[in-house]
């Protein structure tokens, strides 16, 4: 399959758009057909998805399914698409997250017409990030992924209740801390601040390269000195690793998760922190390769760094959702763990966790979302014996909880099997100590919540019982549907992930070969 028989990433970025399009001319009170709107967009992405999938030569590697259309010549800018292995993986992610998404919003309380098409459009910057060949297009599509997060956790996102103590309690108060305009404007200043590093390194490329071309596959052929590599690369490195949550930029993303609506976190957690590691990886080592080599051992002793620091936050945390958001900060160390390997065995690690933590925190923030939604809290410790009473949740919330750990069986032990055993193959092995200490330390807090919640002392949370008369009750009707998704993919890759890594092998073995060079 090419372009010219069907322009099937064009097909996969544009839907979402035209979907979100379409909801602008339909009523707010059309309740169910907007909700279908924004579901069959979806599905018509996923499908897309699908076909690239089945239809990727990955004996051959490289970019495939490409399509040019010169958009300003003078400028070298142009509307280029293509996928290899590794991007298809990620454009299969985004969609499972999509649909699960839009699922987990069916229930939205208001303005659910505004709330698709800003989840829509998020969705169609994730997806031309992902097949972008010119670094301009690339970073308009990165800045409409980024922007509507903004409103989305200012309008439909919660506020949580922090009590301030100490000598700066008065200030911590009077930011707002906790509240879901702090997070929202927290999060958008950070991507903001990481957007400006991003497009300063792009421009330098377009100058020092001297080809007058934002084009990907051009500017790979370019050898630019090694000190102007290192800069490039660490523009690219802290601008990327802010949306990545890399230490020490990454306190937005806890402060951003708890506050965002369900989907919003699933899609932030699940796809967007993607986003920041891809591009380290596409553009980072992809175009400095020099750079790469030089700063490995850097970016290595961050990410354990990352590992260690976000379990032991994540088992202090006494909010679910915070909980959540921690974790992530820990296993996007591991994410960027592989790629600071330099071996195929931790970059395919590498690209196969970003699968498995986006699927599985997707899986958590969802099922989060229903436990709030029944119980009208997130602190674990005012639940307790929920397993009685939601038998379904429980069993979802031990499969992504045991993904987590990296329970074997699931996809987050290969994922992080892989990124293991690349860390003691690589030329740094010591990183392995801190990293199996970080597993260790996500087993614990896992477990613990697990028991807490679901198996611990029954208790009836402090909730509105005018709003909630029946007490806590089980997932019903379409609440079943985001998790049976996402928890049937973590099973069956956990079981079988040898179509997935056969997918992004040969693209991960070219971006070796041209880094080691």
């Amino acid at each position: 399959m090419t372009s010219e028989t069907l322009p099937i990433l064009s097909l996969i970025t544009l839907s979402p758009f035209i979907g979100a399009v379409i909801l602008l001319l339909q009523p707010e009170r059309w309740y169910l057909p907007i909700r279908l709107t924004a579901l069959s967009f979806s599905i018509i992405s996923f499908l897309g998805s699908i076909i690239a999938t089945l239809y990727y030569d990955s004996e051959l590697g490289g970019f495939q399914f490409n399509e040019y259309i010169p958009i300003v010549q003078s400028l070298g800018i142009g509307y280029h698409l293509g996928a290899d292995g590794i991007s298809i993986v990620l454009i299969l992610l985004t969609s499972f997250i999509l649909i699960a998404g839009v699922f987990a919003s069916w229930t939205i309380p208001f303005r659910s017409k505004e709330f698709y098409i800003l989840l829509l459009l998020l969705v169609t910057g994730v997806f031309g990030v992902f097949v972008s060949l010119d670094l301009f297009l690339f970073f308009l599509f990165y800045e409409l992924a980024v922007l509507p997060m903004y409103l989305l956790i200012g309008i439909w996102g919660s506020s949580t209740k922090i009590v301030a103590k100490g000598p700066f309690a008065r200030a911590i108060m009077d930011m707002g801390l906790g509240s879901k305009e702090y997070g929202a404007m927290k999060l958008t200043l950070y991507l903001l601040f990481g957007s400006a590093f991003i497009l300063v390194a792009i421009l330098g490329l377009y100058s020092f390269s001297g080809l007058k071309t934002f084009d990907y596959i051009a500017l790979e052929g370019v050898i630019l000195p090694s000190s102007v590599q290192n800069w490039l690369f660490l523009l690219l490195y802290v601008g990327f690793g802010s949306l990545a949550g890399v230490w020490p930029i990454h306190t937005w993303s806890p402060d951003g998760h708890a506050a965002a609506p369900t989907a919003t976190s699933m899609m932030h957690a699940g796809v967007l922190m993607k986003l920041g590691a891809y591009g380290i990886i596409r553009l980072g080592m992809g175009l400095f390769p020099d750079a790469a080599q030089t700063l490995a051992p850097m970016i290595g002793t961050i990410a354990v760094i990352n590992i260690v620091y976000g379990a032991l936050g994540a088992m202090w945390q006494r909010d679910l959702k915070y909980v959540v958001a921690y974790s992530s900060v820990s296993h996007m160390g591991i994410v960027m763990l592989g790629a600071a390997t330099l071996n195929e065995m931790g970059l395919n690690g590498s690209v196969l966790q970003m699968f498995s933590h986006g699927i599985m925190t997707g899986l958590l923030f969802a099922l989060v979302g229903l436990i709030y939604e029944k119980a009208h809290s997130r602190e674990i410790l005012q639940m307790g014996g929920f397993a009685k009473r939601m038998p379904g949740i429980a069993t979802f919330f031990a499969i992504g909880a045991l993904t987590s750990l990296g329970l074997p069986g699931l996809s987050g032990f290969v994922a992080e099997l892989l990124v293991f055993l690349g860390a003691w193959k690589s030329s740094h092995s010591w990183w392995l100590i801190p990293a199996v200490f970080g597993a260790f330390i996500t087993a614990v807090y896992a477990l613990r919540v697990l028991k807490w919640i679901f198996f611990g002392t029954e208790k009836e949370p402090e909730i509105n019982h005018k709003e909630n008369p029946n007490g806590l009750k089980d997932a019903i009707g379409v609440e079943w549907i985001a998790p049976i998704i996402l928890s049937a993919v973590l099973i069956v890759v956990g079981l079988y992930p040898k179509p997935l890594l056969k997918l992004m092998d040969a693209s991960v073995i070219d971006l070796l070969q041209r880094v080691l060079k």
